[in-house]
């Protein structure tokens, strides 16, 4: 379909997720595109609806309502083009109801081109169910038990560089076909099967994959060489079977299809492909954070170069349990500047996991709950960090043996003094009760360098976004930039160790806001910055700290305030804490007092 983008002033988007179906507004105001409204509705994929439109429909009426637009027409469709006051010209969608994409991946070499198959799954926005590879220390009797036991929606296989040997990736292939995996809407349609392997294997491969109940799509090979990583073709087709298979089975999304001007994407694809379209607008680096109450996934863009990761068993509810034992109670608790009983906590836990839909309902439980986030954060961005790497293999074969048992993992890409742009989403984040701990959350487990400009995602538009950005960038970016995004703030932090209380840097700010000071080792501060004020900041690195231009030396930034203000941290890097639980009470008090954190907490005693 083409699309006229010069005529398009009203823009409507859905993102039908697994309880609620969000639409958004966008209108074209002055010659500049503005999100206006935003409505949501129950989603209707599941019984006794089993109509994904029904919550597409409700949740557009919503918002036809708020801006005075017929949107629907009597039927329930989407009523478009625009014509005056009713309708829209454009109507997009993404999708993560009923789970979302799930995906099993196989490659021959887990650590090089499993992994190569993993990032493109994930960067397609897909849940992979699991990772199959010939050395993954597993029997084939089981690894064909585990193939027939999941219920994936697609395959993808990949194996082998252009030009090289053929047996392992055809071995991968053979497993597959008498394991006869069923997908997970039904026996009633063929398995969709995507090979991004060695050309060279492709004929045996259709060779062993030529079954009545196999749909095989062969792209071009995702790892062409040792030193080249090409996921775009298998992440295109990703999508595009997305579309054919998978939504085209489940309940409604025929009807959703065929409203939409657009494929429909799945979510995390779509938060993908916006924030890789403005870091590649702006020239900067970004990662953004999604947590939820199962999962937690991590979004990263360095050098134009994306990456994603689901951590499936870090979330705020569901597997909050997990988080705890992960990280640890102690480690929990490090955050926390006042006693807090153990076990009881333990049993708010698990009154969390029975009634996830519960919210903090005192400052004693915010503070707790704050505190897990802090560690689930951080877990799922060191996650992030080992998976995001440059391509393994490269240089490290001696021989053939040590192809096989090869451990080396290559370098991770995340930068932390290199990142621009931190954004948050999720619960536990865009609802604090005050953006001061939404900030301080993601300095905490993130430990920005440098300096880094923190924000938000205002109400959970970059699904909706990004599947713009693929139609319309321009306006997708414009929306993102003055709606999306709350700025919070700028963070100014020194890599480093260094003598409690000794200086850290001297900073000089000029602009429109003129301060300046000393920030000493294991202090952090707040500089009133409002969301409109800009300034440069000048720091001066005491010996042993680094501020982006290398250890000791003097640098210059361009900040701007937010609604928290200019963050001033001379905590160093790696962030650390004193491990005598009184000491780290007392130095958790001072900095909850320099950030504001608990205003209204301020008198919580010690033993509550």
């Amino acid at each position: 379909m083409t699309i006229d983008l010069d005529n398009i002033n009203v823009i409507l988007a859905t993102d039908c997720g697994s309880t609620t179906t969000k639409a958004i507004l966008i209108q074209k105001i002055d010659g500049e595109y503005r999100q206006t409204h935003r409505g949501e509705a129950p989603t209707t994929v599941e019984k006794p609806f089993a109509n994904v439109t029904i919550g597409v429909t409700n949740a557009v009426t919503e918002v036809g309502e708020l801006a005075g637009r017929q949107l629907t027409n009597e039927d329930g469709t989407i009523k478009h083009p625009a014509t005056g006051s009713d309708g829209c010209d454009l109507y997009i969608s993404t999708s993560s109801a009923g789970g979302g994409l799930q995906m099993m991946v196989a490659g021959v070499i887990a650590e090089m081109t499993a992994a190569s198959a993993k990032r493109a799954a994930l960067g397609a926005g897909a849940i992979v169910m699991d990772v199959i590879s010939s050395n993954d220390k597993r029997r084939p009797h089981e690894q064909i038990q585990r193939i027939r036991e999941l219920r994936p929606d697609m395959i993808l296989i990949s194996g082998g560089t252009d030009g090289g040997t053929t047996e392992k990736v055809v071995q991968l292939a053979e497993l597959i076909a008498p394991a006869k995996p069923q997908p997970r809407f039904g026996s009633e349609y063929e398995m969709p099967i995507i090979y991004a392997g060695n050309k060279d294997a492709k004929e045996e491969v259709e060779r062993s994959l030529d079954e009545g109940w196999i749909d095989l799509a062969v792209v071009e090979n995702l790892r062409p060489t040792l030193e080249m990583e090409n996921l775009g073709p298998a992440r295109d087709k990703i999508h595009d079977v997305f579309l054919e298979h998978v939504m085209a089975h489940a309940p409604g999304y025929d009807k959703l299809m065929e409203w939409a001007d657009a494929p429909i994407m799945p979510t995390p694809g779509a938060v993908g492909d916006i924030l890789q379209t403005i870091a590649k607008k702006d020239g900067i680096n970004v990662v953004g954070v999604d947590i939820g109450g199962a999962t937690t996934d991590v979004f990263s863009v360095f050098n134009e170069t994306f990456n994603r990761t689901v951590s499936a068993n870090l979330g705020m509810s569901y597997s909050i349990s997990n988080v705890c034992a992960e990280a640890t109670m102690p480690n929990v608790l490090r955050w926390v500047h006042f006693d807090m009983d153990e076990r009881e906590l333990r049993n708010r836990v698990k009154n969390k996991m029975i009634r996830p839909t519960t919210i903090p309902q005192s400052a004693e439980s915010l503070i707790f709950e704050q505190a897990v986030a802090r560690e689930a954060l951080r877990l799922a961005y060191k996650q992030h960090k080992e998976f995001a790497t440059t391509l393994k293999g490269v240089q490290q074969q001696r021989t053939v043996g040590d192809t096989f048992s090869q451990e080396v993992a290559g370098a991770t890409i995340v930068n932390n003094m290199s990142l621009n742009l931190l954004v948050a989403s999720g619960g536990v984040l865009s609802h604090a009760p005050r953006m001061h701990q939404t900030a301080m959350m993601l300095v905490d487990a993130f430990e920005p360098e440098g300096c880094t400009n923190l924000a938000k995602d205002s109400i959970f538009m970059m699904p909706h976004l990004g599947v713009l950005s693929a139609v319309h960038p321009d306006a997708a970016a414009e929306v993102f930039e003055r709606d999306c995004l709350i700025y919070l703030g700028t963070c100014i932090a020194a890599k480093g160790l260094g003598k409690q209380g000794k200086p850290c840097f001297t900073w000089t700010l000029s602009g429109d806001v003129n301060a300046s000071g000393t920030c000493n080792f294991g202090d952090v501060e707040l500089i009133e910055m409002g969301p409109d004020d800009r300034a440069t900041i000048t720091c001066e690195p005491a010996k042993g700290f680094d501020l982006g231009a290398g250890n000791g030396k003097k640098v210059e930034h361009e900040v701007r305030g937010g609604t928290v203000g200019l963050i001033i941290d001379g905590r160093g890097r790696p962030l650390g804490l004193p491990e005598e639980r009184a000491q780290c009470q007392q130095t958790i008090s001072q900095w909850v007092e320099n950030m504001q954190l608990y205003p209204e907490a301020a008198a919580v005693p010690a033993g509550v």
